[in-house]
């Protein structure tokens, strides 16, 4: 490696550090940052860093990754529970943005092909910023939430398909040892078969055996290898890699190392990612855009209104409120990320000119852009639809003894055994999927963050001789339980705790008693290990009194000290104990 590219290595990664961070802040999102990062660095601003080319060539391998993990999410179950909105909404969405866009496109002298090959990627939006804006704002499980991921989802899907199109339209001089095209649909039917057959029949036993030996940095290796290999395959055949690894994706969606690749590979994509936006952002020509500033402000104010207006409509037609189907609309109105990879794609199938391809990435930074402020601006006359709207009551007062908030697997343990004694529990989650399931076995479950002042009084708080906790993770806290508490002193409080770090956070909340989710357990399942291989029972309760004396004692000291690491002698005495009897049994 010579100084040069550690030079552009510093660089590239300082300036995408700096304005990922401030673009974050600001909520538009990483995106915008990488894109402004690579403007700035680029030859037509600062001029610090070039050879944006090769960067991309290296870069394009986050593209191929990022289907590979598209294609990893798509196992059967989610796709057939999410079918309508995926297939139905989604293709409906797609098809209507594209063909409107391209229908304005072709009056201003673009060509059907090259306004078709404009289009398509414009139709698309930014899965990057919207999810993250949906999860910030808790909306990502609601109904609402749900309709624009599975657009979002559909989208990502017809990537491939637009990668074929461009490619069949393509004006670029075939090579001379270049099959036909008949041939090329031969050769894509034979080698997603054989990728299929491959994942089923080699690549899984490959993963087997690599978790039998518990080798997991080899997880990774083996994970780098499918995708590239899959990608190296199509490209051999003169056939898109991107699909070569979604295909790859989608064998492996319901293997039992889906997760597992996920969590490897996503790191690789992450930064291979970013590079490319660097690389888009470096090759934009400003000159171009500084020429026509008018035509670029013109197409992304024509982008989001014509979006806004399809999506919208699309809602109304699904019998959202309007309110829903506008904040939709907007939602979903920026051009996307892949925006990028079709663009490049056409400027190089000859089908646009990279004047273009730069106007046109202009256009889509700017409409990404605006979202957030759209989304912010519009707020005052655009109520947010929710979840209730979409037919989830919210709870309301009816006398109940107890309010139980979480109705998870732990929560549901706790209400079933309340009113199998005959007490009347109000239900409360936020989980949308997990209410319409409770629904089909006859349980009422009430929508709505149970920790909120407002919604417990709403729920009869007032009233409930108990309040219990029960929801997955570490967010209550003892600020949060004594506002309870002093709301609802008549209540007795009870709260789950995620673990010994979550019963410190809670130290000195005003509540009757704080519960580990495993702790009895993992008691439970102690006892009975020790009781398999012979141990007495008189040995086995003096084992389990012992481990709790052991656990009160750690655990007092460290809700005194408010440290997790207070009381660790009494842990450091048992190994020692052990240690000392493993030495003992040797000699």
């Amino acid at each position: 490696m010579n100084g040069a590219t550690l030079r552009d290595a510093v660089l590239l990664l300082g300036f995408a550090l700096a304005f990922v961070l401030v673009f974050r802040k600001l909520g538009l999102g990483a995106t915008l940052g990488y894109l402004i990062a690579g403007i700035v660095v680029g030859p037509h601003v600062l001029g610090m860093v070039g050879d944006a080319e090769q960067k991309m060539g290296i870069a394009e391998l986050g593209i191929t990754l990022l289907l590979f993990l598209v294609g990893l999410e798509l196992s059967p179950t989610r796709l057939w529970a999410m079918r309508r909105d995926i297939l139905g909404v989604g293709t409906l969405q797609v098809v209507a943005c594209g063909v409107v866009l391209a229908a304005l496109m072709l009056p201003t002298g673009f060509s059907w092909a090259a306004a078709l090959a404009l289009a398509m990627p414009l139709a698309l939006s930014s899965t990057a910023q919207v999810l993250p804006m949906l999860q910030s704002a808790g909306r990502l499980r609601t109904p609402f939430g749900e309709r624009a991921f599975a657009i979002l989802l559909f989208q990502d899907l017809s990537i491939v398909p637009m990668i074929t199109i461009v490619a069949a339209l393509s004006r670029a001089p075939a090579p001379p040892d270049a099959p036909p095209g008949w041939l090329l649909g031969i050769y894509t039917i034979l080698a997603v078969v054989g990728l299929f057959l491959a994942g089923r029949f080699l690549v899984r036993p490959l993963f087997q055996l690599i978790g039998n030996l518990g080798e997991r940095e080899m997880f990774v290796f083996a994970g780098l290898f499918t995708v590239i290999a899959s990608a190296a395959i199509m490209h051999s055949l003169g056939l898109s890699t991107a699909l070569g690894a979604f295909v790859a994706g989608v064998t492996l969606a319901d293997s039992p190392y889906r997760h597992e690749l996920e969590a490897d590979v996503d790191p690789f994509r992450s930064i291979l990612l970013g590079l490319f936006f660097l690389a888009v952002g470096m090759k934009l020509d400003l000159n171009a855009v500084a020429e026509r500033p008018l035509f670029v402000l013109g197409m992304a104010v024509m982008l989001i209104v014509a979006k806004t207006a399809v999506i919208g409509g699309i809602g109304l037609l699904l019998k959202m409120r309007w309110r829903g189907a506008l904040a939709l609309g907007l939602l979903l109105s920026q051009g996307g990320e892949f925006g990028f990879v079709i663009f490049t794609q056409a400027e190089q199938a000859l089908l646009i000119d990279p004047k273009v391809a730069s106007l046109f990435g202009a256009v889509v930074t700017l409409s990404m852009a605006t979202t957030p402020f759209l989304m912010r601006f519009t707020r005052r006359f655009r109520a947010e639809p929710e979840p209730s709207a979409e037919g989830l009551a919210t709870p309301h007062a009816d006398g109940a003894s107890a309010i139980v908030v979480g109705y998870g697997r732990f929560g549901q343990t706790v209400a079933q055994m309340l009113i199998g004694q005959g007490m009347t529990v109000t239900l409360i989650d936020l989980d949308v999927e997990m209410i319409q399931v409770a629904g089909t076995f006859g349980a009422k479950v009430y929508y709505g963050d149970g920790t909120r002042i407002d919604l417990l009084r709403q729920a009869g708080a007032s009233d409930a001789q108990l309040l219990l906790f029960c929801q997955d993770g570490d967010t209550l806290d003892t600020e949060m339980l004594t506002a309870i508490h002093e709301m609802f002193p008549q209540a007795t409080i009870f709260a789950r705790a995620f673990d010994r770090r979550h019963i410190v956070k809670m130290r000195g909340a005003p509540v009757e008693g704080v519960v580990r989710e495993v702790f009895e357990s993992a008691i439970v399942m102690a006892r009975r290990a020790m009781a398999s291989v012979g141990v007495d029972e008189t040995e086995i309760a003096k084992s389990e009194a012992q481990y709790r004396k052991n656990d009160l004692e750690r655990l007092h000291l460290q809700k005194q000290a408010g440290d997790i690491y207070a009381g660790r002698e009494i842990l450091e005495r048992l190994y020692a104990g052990q240690a000392d009897d493993i030495e003992q049994e040797a000699g």
